[in-house]
């Protein structure tokens, strides 16, 4: 008997995003650099990552930048919404690092996320949780300071396969250190603290308005530092 071929059909949309986000985020470490990206694009000057068993169980975002406005926290974990452009011309003139609204829809499909985010004319914070893009319930106002918050909780507690690719907790947060370290030498008007959730002493700590010379002595040690050479272009 001759094969037949196979129905076609169109996937289901949870499936289709859940694909998509795999795609993005492959382990903790992506996760955190969209949304460290996210607060400099909102011009932090103060950056704290904070996580637990290598940002699987736990990866938390705090920054001092603009905030997110109340009105926007409803579509915020939706794909392919941003406040970086609005029409294709945009992308000559971008000067952003991301600006597919893509990352907090695509990590929102894979974890638990909580938002909290304060603008500076607004009376006070606004909190939201989201799965699948989706809020789970009305945003809630709250205490906050001025910037955002960004909880992942439970990453890929929905896709075992990916979970168990991934490395220990130890070299997880071996590449989040690896990532947080780069970002502040390249960004180095904006301060970084990296800490395992409990404990007192940071992996990472620069400070704001420092060098790029500054950074990488405090972050990779005089001895690295002393052997650079500083080069100039016109």
């Amino acid at each position: 008997m001759a094969a037949q071929p196979g129905t076609i059909k169109r996937l289901d949309e949870v499936v289709v995003n859940r694909i998509a986000a795999g795609e993005v985020i492959q382990r903790p470490a992506n996760a955190l650099k969209e949304m460290i990206e996210n607060s400099l694009d909102a011009k932090s000057s103060n950056i704290q990552v904070t996580v637990k068993q290598g940002g699987l169980k736990l990866l938390q975002i705090q920054d001092n930048g603009t905030g997110i406005r109340k009105e926007d926290m409803d579509i915020v974990c939706e794909r392919f919404t941003t406040s970086k452009l609005q029409k294709f011309e945009d992308l000559n003139s971008i000067a952003t690092y991301g600006f597919r609204g893509e990352a907090l829809a695509s990590i929102s499909h894979v974890a638990h996320v909580t938002i909290t985010t304060k603008t500076t004319d607004s009376k006070c914070a606004f909190k939201g949780s989201y799965v699948d893009g989706k809020l789970k319930e009305p945003v809630k106002p709250c205490a906050g300071n001025v910037g955002t918050q960004i909880t992942v909780e439970d990453l890929f507690y929905n896709i075992s396969t990916r979970r168990k690719a991934l490395k220990s907790p130890s070299e997880e947060h071996s590449k989040i250190a690896e990532v947080v370290s780069r970002y502040a030498v390249h960004n180095c008007n904006v301060g970084f603290t990296l800490k395992k959730q409990g404990d007192n002493t940071a992996d990472v700590r620069t400070a704001a308005k420092s060098s790029h010379v500054d950074n990488i002595r405090t972050i990779y040690g005089p001895s690295i530092a002393k052997e650079l050479l500083e080069v100039e272009h016109e």
